[in-house]
């Protein structure tokens, strides 16, 4: 297939043809006739995407202080419940052992309230007492009761907070980042750690809503991470959201990683290959449009061309981008057959 398509891209530059245009200035700039050619992979398109982790956790404080133990480091590989750091707790264990005191305090006034309850009932019996004066020993007895009970549950929260002081990891994983340094601040809300599981791993792409569309046969897909691995590669599982972003009307399409790649790690460039449907236009006769890298416009997040108009002005229009193939980008929409493209913009920014 790769041959095919090389063979392809060498006769594509062969018709890309040359020719002077001018602006309003009358400064020459040179310019390519947008070409179609055929793809190898007639029914199919090509997408960028990025690694990412399945599990990846940011953790934080969930109470305030200094940070007095930092035992881990970006790159760092943990296990379960190991600890990762430790926040300053001497405060909340002086609240605790306050609580505790407190309990106590509370339950010795329940013994001697009880005992006082016991000796009320039977002068009662022996109509030494009044009614009300057995009512009140009796409200004593259920007032501290009840003073125990809230006394404890005062305690537990105290205890349960002074656990929040020590953070570990919740599962197995790599360090991914660090934001803090020994002696920081940390805060509810605050990173103090990124952590992810490097054995569950997934590449991501947007993909557009017409191909979604048109997506024919989801066992077909492949992709490639240039750099890391040779060749296309076939998906564990294939996922396609069902929500389309109201912005971009791209839908998000997941492919599980073999966990025999080795080196990739999240936020890899990689890219996919989706079978598509029958569809209309240039992609249905297996066309693809390209033009030399170098006319491509960035500028922030839009991706343009400095197309000529019937007037010979050199107008820069928006596109979207396919793949790159031997210095030559791949234009999925934007431009027609037959327009003509500036191949160096810098010089059709100046003379405009």
């Amino acid at each position: 297939m790769y041959q095919k398509s090389l063979v392809t891209i060498a006769t594509l530059t062969s018709l890309l043809i040359f020719a002077p245009a001018w602006a309003a200035e009358n400064s020459p700039l040179t310019t390519v006739v947008v070409q179609a050619s055929g793809n190898s992979v007639a029914n199919s398109i090509s997408l960028d995407a990025v690694v990412e982790a399945v599990r990846q956790t940011t953790l934080s404080a969930q109470v305030p202080g200094a940070i007095v133990s930092l035992r881990v480091k970006a790159g760092d590989s943990v296990k379960a419940g190991q600890e990762l750091l430790r926040i300053d707790a001497r405060s909340a264990s002086q609240n605790a052992a306050a609580s505790d005191a407190q309990v106590q305090a509370a339950q010795a006034s329940l013994n001697v309230a009880s005992k006082d309850y016991e000796r009320q009932k039977q002068l009662f019996q022996k109509q030494y007492i009044s009614q009300s004066a057995l009512d009140r020993a009796q409200a004593q007895w259920q007032a501290a009761q009840a003073q125990v009970k809230a006394l404890q549950a005062q305690a537990g929260v105290a205890r349960t907070q002074s656990g929040f002081f020590a953070i570990n990891a919740p599962y197995a994983g790599i360090i991914s980042e660090v934001p803090v340094a020994l002696g920081d601040m940390a805060m509810p809300g605050r990173t103090l750690v990124t952590m992810y599981d490097p054995l569950e791993l997934r590449v991501t792409a947007a993909v557009p809503q017409s191909v979604i569309a048109g997506l024919s046969d989801t066992k077909a897909v492949q992709f490639e991470l240039p750099g890391l691995a040779t060749g296309l590669l076939r998906p564990t599982r294939v996922q396609v959201l069902p929500v389309v972003d109201a912005a971009t009307h791209t839908a998000q399409v997941r492919l599980g990683l073999p966990s025999d790649i080795k080196g990739v790690v999240p936020g890899a460039f990689a890219r996919i290959l989706l079978p598509i449907g029958p569809v209309k236009g240039a992609m249905a006769r297996g066309e693809r449009f390209y033009v030399p890298a170098s006319a491509v416009v960035r500028r922030a997040e839009m991706t343009g061309l400095y197309v000529v108009n019937p007037q010979g002005i050199a107008l820069l229009r928006q596109v979207r981008l396919g793949s790159t193939k031997g210095g030559l980008m791949e234009i999925l929409s934007g431009v027609n057959k037959g327009e003509r493209v500036v191949v160096d913009p810098q010089t059709a920014a100046r003379v405009r």
